[in-house]
């Protein structure tokens, strides 16, 4: 087995388990949820030091691809408008999450500051082609025969959407 396909195959039984996991937990499946969450492990840090650390763990998007709009016949064009048509994606920017612990100045408690960027969704459209044949449709003036046109080509923009956002804060406990 080759190094890319075993690395290919690692990554999605990690996924897959990722997936499995947060299923168990009783959170809901990651498809329904756009995004899976990752949790980072550091309470064997914590025992082991006998300290509060930081909570840290992240959101991966679950891209999903959409259904393209078919080719459009337009009459008196020879060619199909999208020849190459978009293709819609929707999915997520990653979110990260992190709660850290500060000493109280008055006394033994640990206030906290937390950063919580949530995964938001994203929307795109692929580029598109639109082309037109230098010829036009058959001209029953002209005996059936196509006239000569300009021929045209055009590209359909790509598209981006999203709003994304964070929150900052501090309060008392971990």
């Amino acid at each position: 087995m080759k190094p890319t396909t075993r690395g290919t195959l690692a990554a999605v039984i990690t996924g897959v388990a990722a997936a499995a996991a947060a299923v168990g937990a009783g959170a809901a499946p990651a498809a329904a949820l756009g995004a899976v969450p990752v949790p980072v492990p550091l309470d064997g840090v914590e025992k082991s030091l006998n300290t509060e650390l930081p909570k840290l763990g992240g959101e991966l998007p679950l891209p999903m691809p959409g259904r393209p709009d078919g080719p459009r016949y337009v009459e008196g064009r020879l060619l199909p408008e999208p020849v190459i048509p978009q293709l819609p994606l929707t999915g997520g920017l990653p979110g990260a999450g992190l709660r850290a612990p500060l000493p109280h100045v008055l006394g033994d408690d640990f206030d906290h500051v937390a950063v919580g960027v949530p995964a938001a969704d994203l929307r795109t459209l692929s580029p598109g082609l639109t082309l037109d044949a230098p010829l036009t449709a058959p001209d029953p003036d002209h005996f059936g025969l196509p006239a000569l046109k300009s021929p045209q080509a055009g590209v359909l923009a790509p598209a981006l959407q999203t709003v994304p956002g964070a929150d900052l804060g501090m309060g008392p406990g971990l």
